[in-house]
């Protein structure tokens, strides 16, 4: 994939990802793109806002992309490495390309994506890094229940 295109789209997720921090939520932003490039769905963490342990960037922006007939070459974009839980929903529905915007934070499911024939693209962009470690220094707790650490 070409990392400037890659880029492009990491800018809407990252704009996801600090609507949600500005919402009191954690800020973790995705974007969904189809095979063409078209913007399918963007969405953000919405754990903390609407109390739903579910509702993480990656299944929001899933879920406001609408019904697909195929996920065939489509893109899921996300300012961090998808967790397990966002991995499996990678893999269940065949989208074709992961891209990262970091994964220092958080090393989640994409070398297993990549195991299994995702195509991963790890950004390692700086703001997202910056985001991700700010808050994590400033809200630990509410970091740990997001990732599952007691």
């Amino acid at each position: 994939m070409d990392h400037e295109l890659a880029r492009q789209w990491l800018a809407t997720a990252l704009d996801e990802a600090r609507a949600g921090l500005g919402e009191g939520g954690v800020p973790i932003g995705a974007a969904l793109y189809g095979a063409d490039g078209t913007p399918l769905g963007r969405g953000r963490n919405r754990r903390v806002q609407d109390g739903d342990p579910s509702a993480h960037a990656e299944t929001d922006a899933f879920r406001r992309a609408g019904r697909q007939r195929s996920y065939r070459g489509t893109t899921m974009v996300t300012t961090l490495s998808p967790c397990w839980y966002c991995s499996g929903l990678v893999r269940q529905f065949g989208i074709s390309r992961v891209v990262v915007g970091e994964a220092r934070t958080f090393h989640g499911g994409h070398d297993w994506l990549a195991g299994h024939g995702v195509e991963v693209v790890v950004l390692d962009d700086p703001a997202c890094v910056e985001l991700m470690r700010t808050f994590v220094a400033r809200h630990p707790d509410l970091w740990n229940e997001d990732i599952g650490h007691d």
